[in-house]
């Protein structure tokens, strides 16, 4: 079995184009942040009615959120539905599926007409209990009340036990990175720009707005946050938003694979399709083990967790490529999509997209490049920022933010071993106390590096993902690469480097 550390998804484990670290001009219409499907899919919108456009990613195209998903583009959505059922009115929960409806359309139109592959698939929510059994009856019914032609199927037809499952059919599956990679070039060639390399980290002024970024400033008119969770602060949207981070192994199997995606209700949580490879043996992917960011022990145990899970069930898989991603759910159980701060429109954002961001991206970038250019959609207020109805997420903002502070408050508290000149090992790090500091110690590729272990964003103390090799912040969901380096989440500056005790 192999190592189950860092790794590349099967969707980014090939060459791509790179684009320039700076744009060509200094003044735009709209500078769309993030270069993932929605960033994109916003920018063409907008190119395409001939609008100035410069998208700003702070690494590479894809290479987050989007890059990292398991590309399922359904209306299902596992156990979603049933968890919007039950904080919203029935006509919210129908503006929510409508609003997918149309993102699933528009994308797989464009898919279509661009030649990107698309494998139409019947969609599971499925249970391994009977306790998940009526979970998955939940989902039954409020698919059916949001006017989904869904089934009930007593055994899901998978190649282990199951106590029932909902069925959708003709949803579908993409290789995420073939859509961003058509979507950049479409952009380009409506006269788009796009910049790679350029972490975005403020935005100022009322008009233009001047964007602060790691190689130089540009103006915009309007400012479009597509970055899972917004790098500016002002909103207080980290407040309302739960980081969670997930984890996806491809493998090839011996025998026939299931030709349906499919994800459980219940534990082990367990999300399955297949990938065709060019050249190559179809693939068998599964995700799971997603955790709060920066709040697991041991992340490498969920990389293996589903590895085990695979051998399994699948008998001869074997791992081919192992990867991770970070999601951010809303403590409404719906995404915010519109104004950063009430009464403004100048600063766009898209978050809370809840693992669900293919087609529900999408819509996003409907939806804001319609407000963007005075049009409207009609489900769009169902899932505005600053929507009317907002403390049906109170208590859940409630629990989410005690158990920030209880996190901050014990971290703090919390032992550390003394700076010992005692290398970690290859792969793994530690926090240590020098003197009145917390330092984060890691060995990684045969380096040792010694950085701050306090959180740029707002003060949490990291901890190390021995997965992803990275300092996670169990606070807000920032992370850094082993040198300090921001890799995402709120946090826009690095952590500082520190000398050898």
């Amino acid at each position: 079995m192999p190592d189950a550390g860092a790794g590349t998804s099967l969707w980014l484990d090939r060459p791509r184009p790179t684009y320039p670290s700076a744009p060509t001009r200094r003044d735009f219409d709209v500078a769309v942040v993030g270069g993932g499907l929605t960033g994109l899919t916003t920018a063409l919108l907008l190119a395409q009615a001939g609008c100035a456009v410069v998208v700003l990613e702070a690494r590479r195209l894809g290479v987050v959120t989007t890059g990292n998903s398991t590309g399922k583009v359904t209306l299902l959505q596992g156990t979603k539905l049933a968890r919007v059922a039950r904080r919203h009115s029935a006509a919210t929960l129908r503006r929510y599926v409508e609003a997918n409806r149309e993102g699933q359309q528009w994308l797989l139109r464009y898919c279509a007409e661009h030649d990107v592959p698309v494998q139409r698939r019947t969609d599971l929510t499925f249970a391994f209990t009977e306790d998940g059994r009526d979970d998955v009856a939940a989902v039954h019914d409020a698919a059916r009340a949001a006017g989904l032609d869904v089934t009930w199927r007593d055994d899901a037809g998978l190649p282990f036990p199951t106590t029932g499952a909902v069925a959708l059919p003709d949803q579908a599956q993409i290789d995420t990175v073939d859509l961003v990679l058509a979507l950049a070039a479409d952009v380009v060639e409506h006269g788009g720009e796009i910049v790679e390399g350029a972490r975005v980290t403020g935005v100022s002024g009322r008009g233009p707005l001047t964007v602060r970024t790691s190689t130089g400033e540009v103006r915009a008119e309007r400012v479009v946050l597509a970055t899972g969770t917004p790098v500016l602060d002002r909103g207080g949207f980290f407040a309302r938003l739960e980081p969670s981070r997930s984890y996806a192994v491809a493998l090839t199997v011996p025998g026939p694979l299931p030709e349906v995606t499919a994800i459980s209700a219940d534990s082990p949580g367990i999300s399955l399709r297949t990938a065709p490879v060019p050249g190559g043996v179809e693939r068998l992917v599964v995700a799971g083990g997603s955790h709060v960011v920066g709040r697991a022990a041991a992340p490498r145990e969920h990389v293996r967790g589903l590895e085990r899970w695979a051998a399994a069930h699948f008998p001869g898989a074997r791992t081919t490529h192992t990867w991770s991603a970070q999601d951010y759910g809303g403590v409404d159980a719906l995404p915010s999509v519109g104004p950063l701060l009430p009464g403004g429109d100048r600063i766009l954002v898209v978050t809370g997209l809840d693992k669900w961001g293919i087609a529900m991206g999408t819509a996003a970038a409907l939806a804001l490049s319609a407000r963007i250019l005075g049009g409207q959609v009609p489900w769009a207020a169902a899932v505005r920022t600053w929507r009317p109805g907002g403390l049906a997420g109170a208590d859940q903002a409630v629990r989410l933010n005690a158990g920030v502070a209880a996190r901050l408050v014990g971290d703090r508290l919390s032992p550390r071993v003394h700076a010992a000149g005692v290398r970690p090992p290859e792969g793994q790090g530690r926090v240590e106390r020098d003197g009145v500091r917390d330092v984060a110690v890691s060995t990684v590729d045969g380096v040792t590096r010694r950085v701050s272990a306090t959180c740029t964003h707002l003060g949490g103390v990291v901890s190390w993902n021995d997965a992803d090799r990275s300092w996670d912040c169990p606070l807000h969901g920032s992370r850094f690469a082993a040198d300090g380096t921001v890799l995402e989440g709120p946090a826009t500056c690095a952590l500082r480097s520190v000398g050898q005790p």
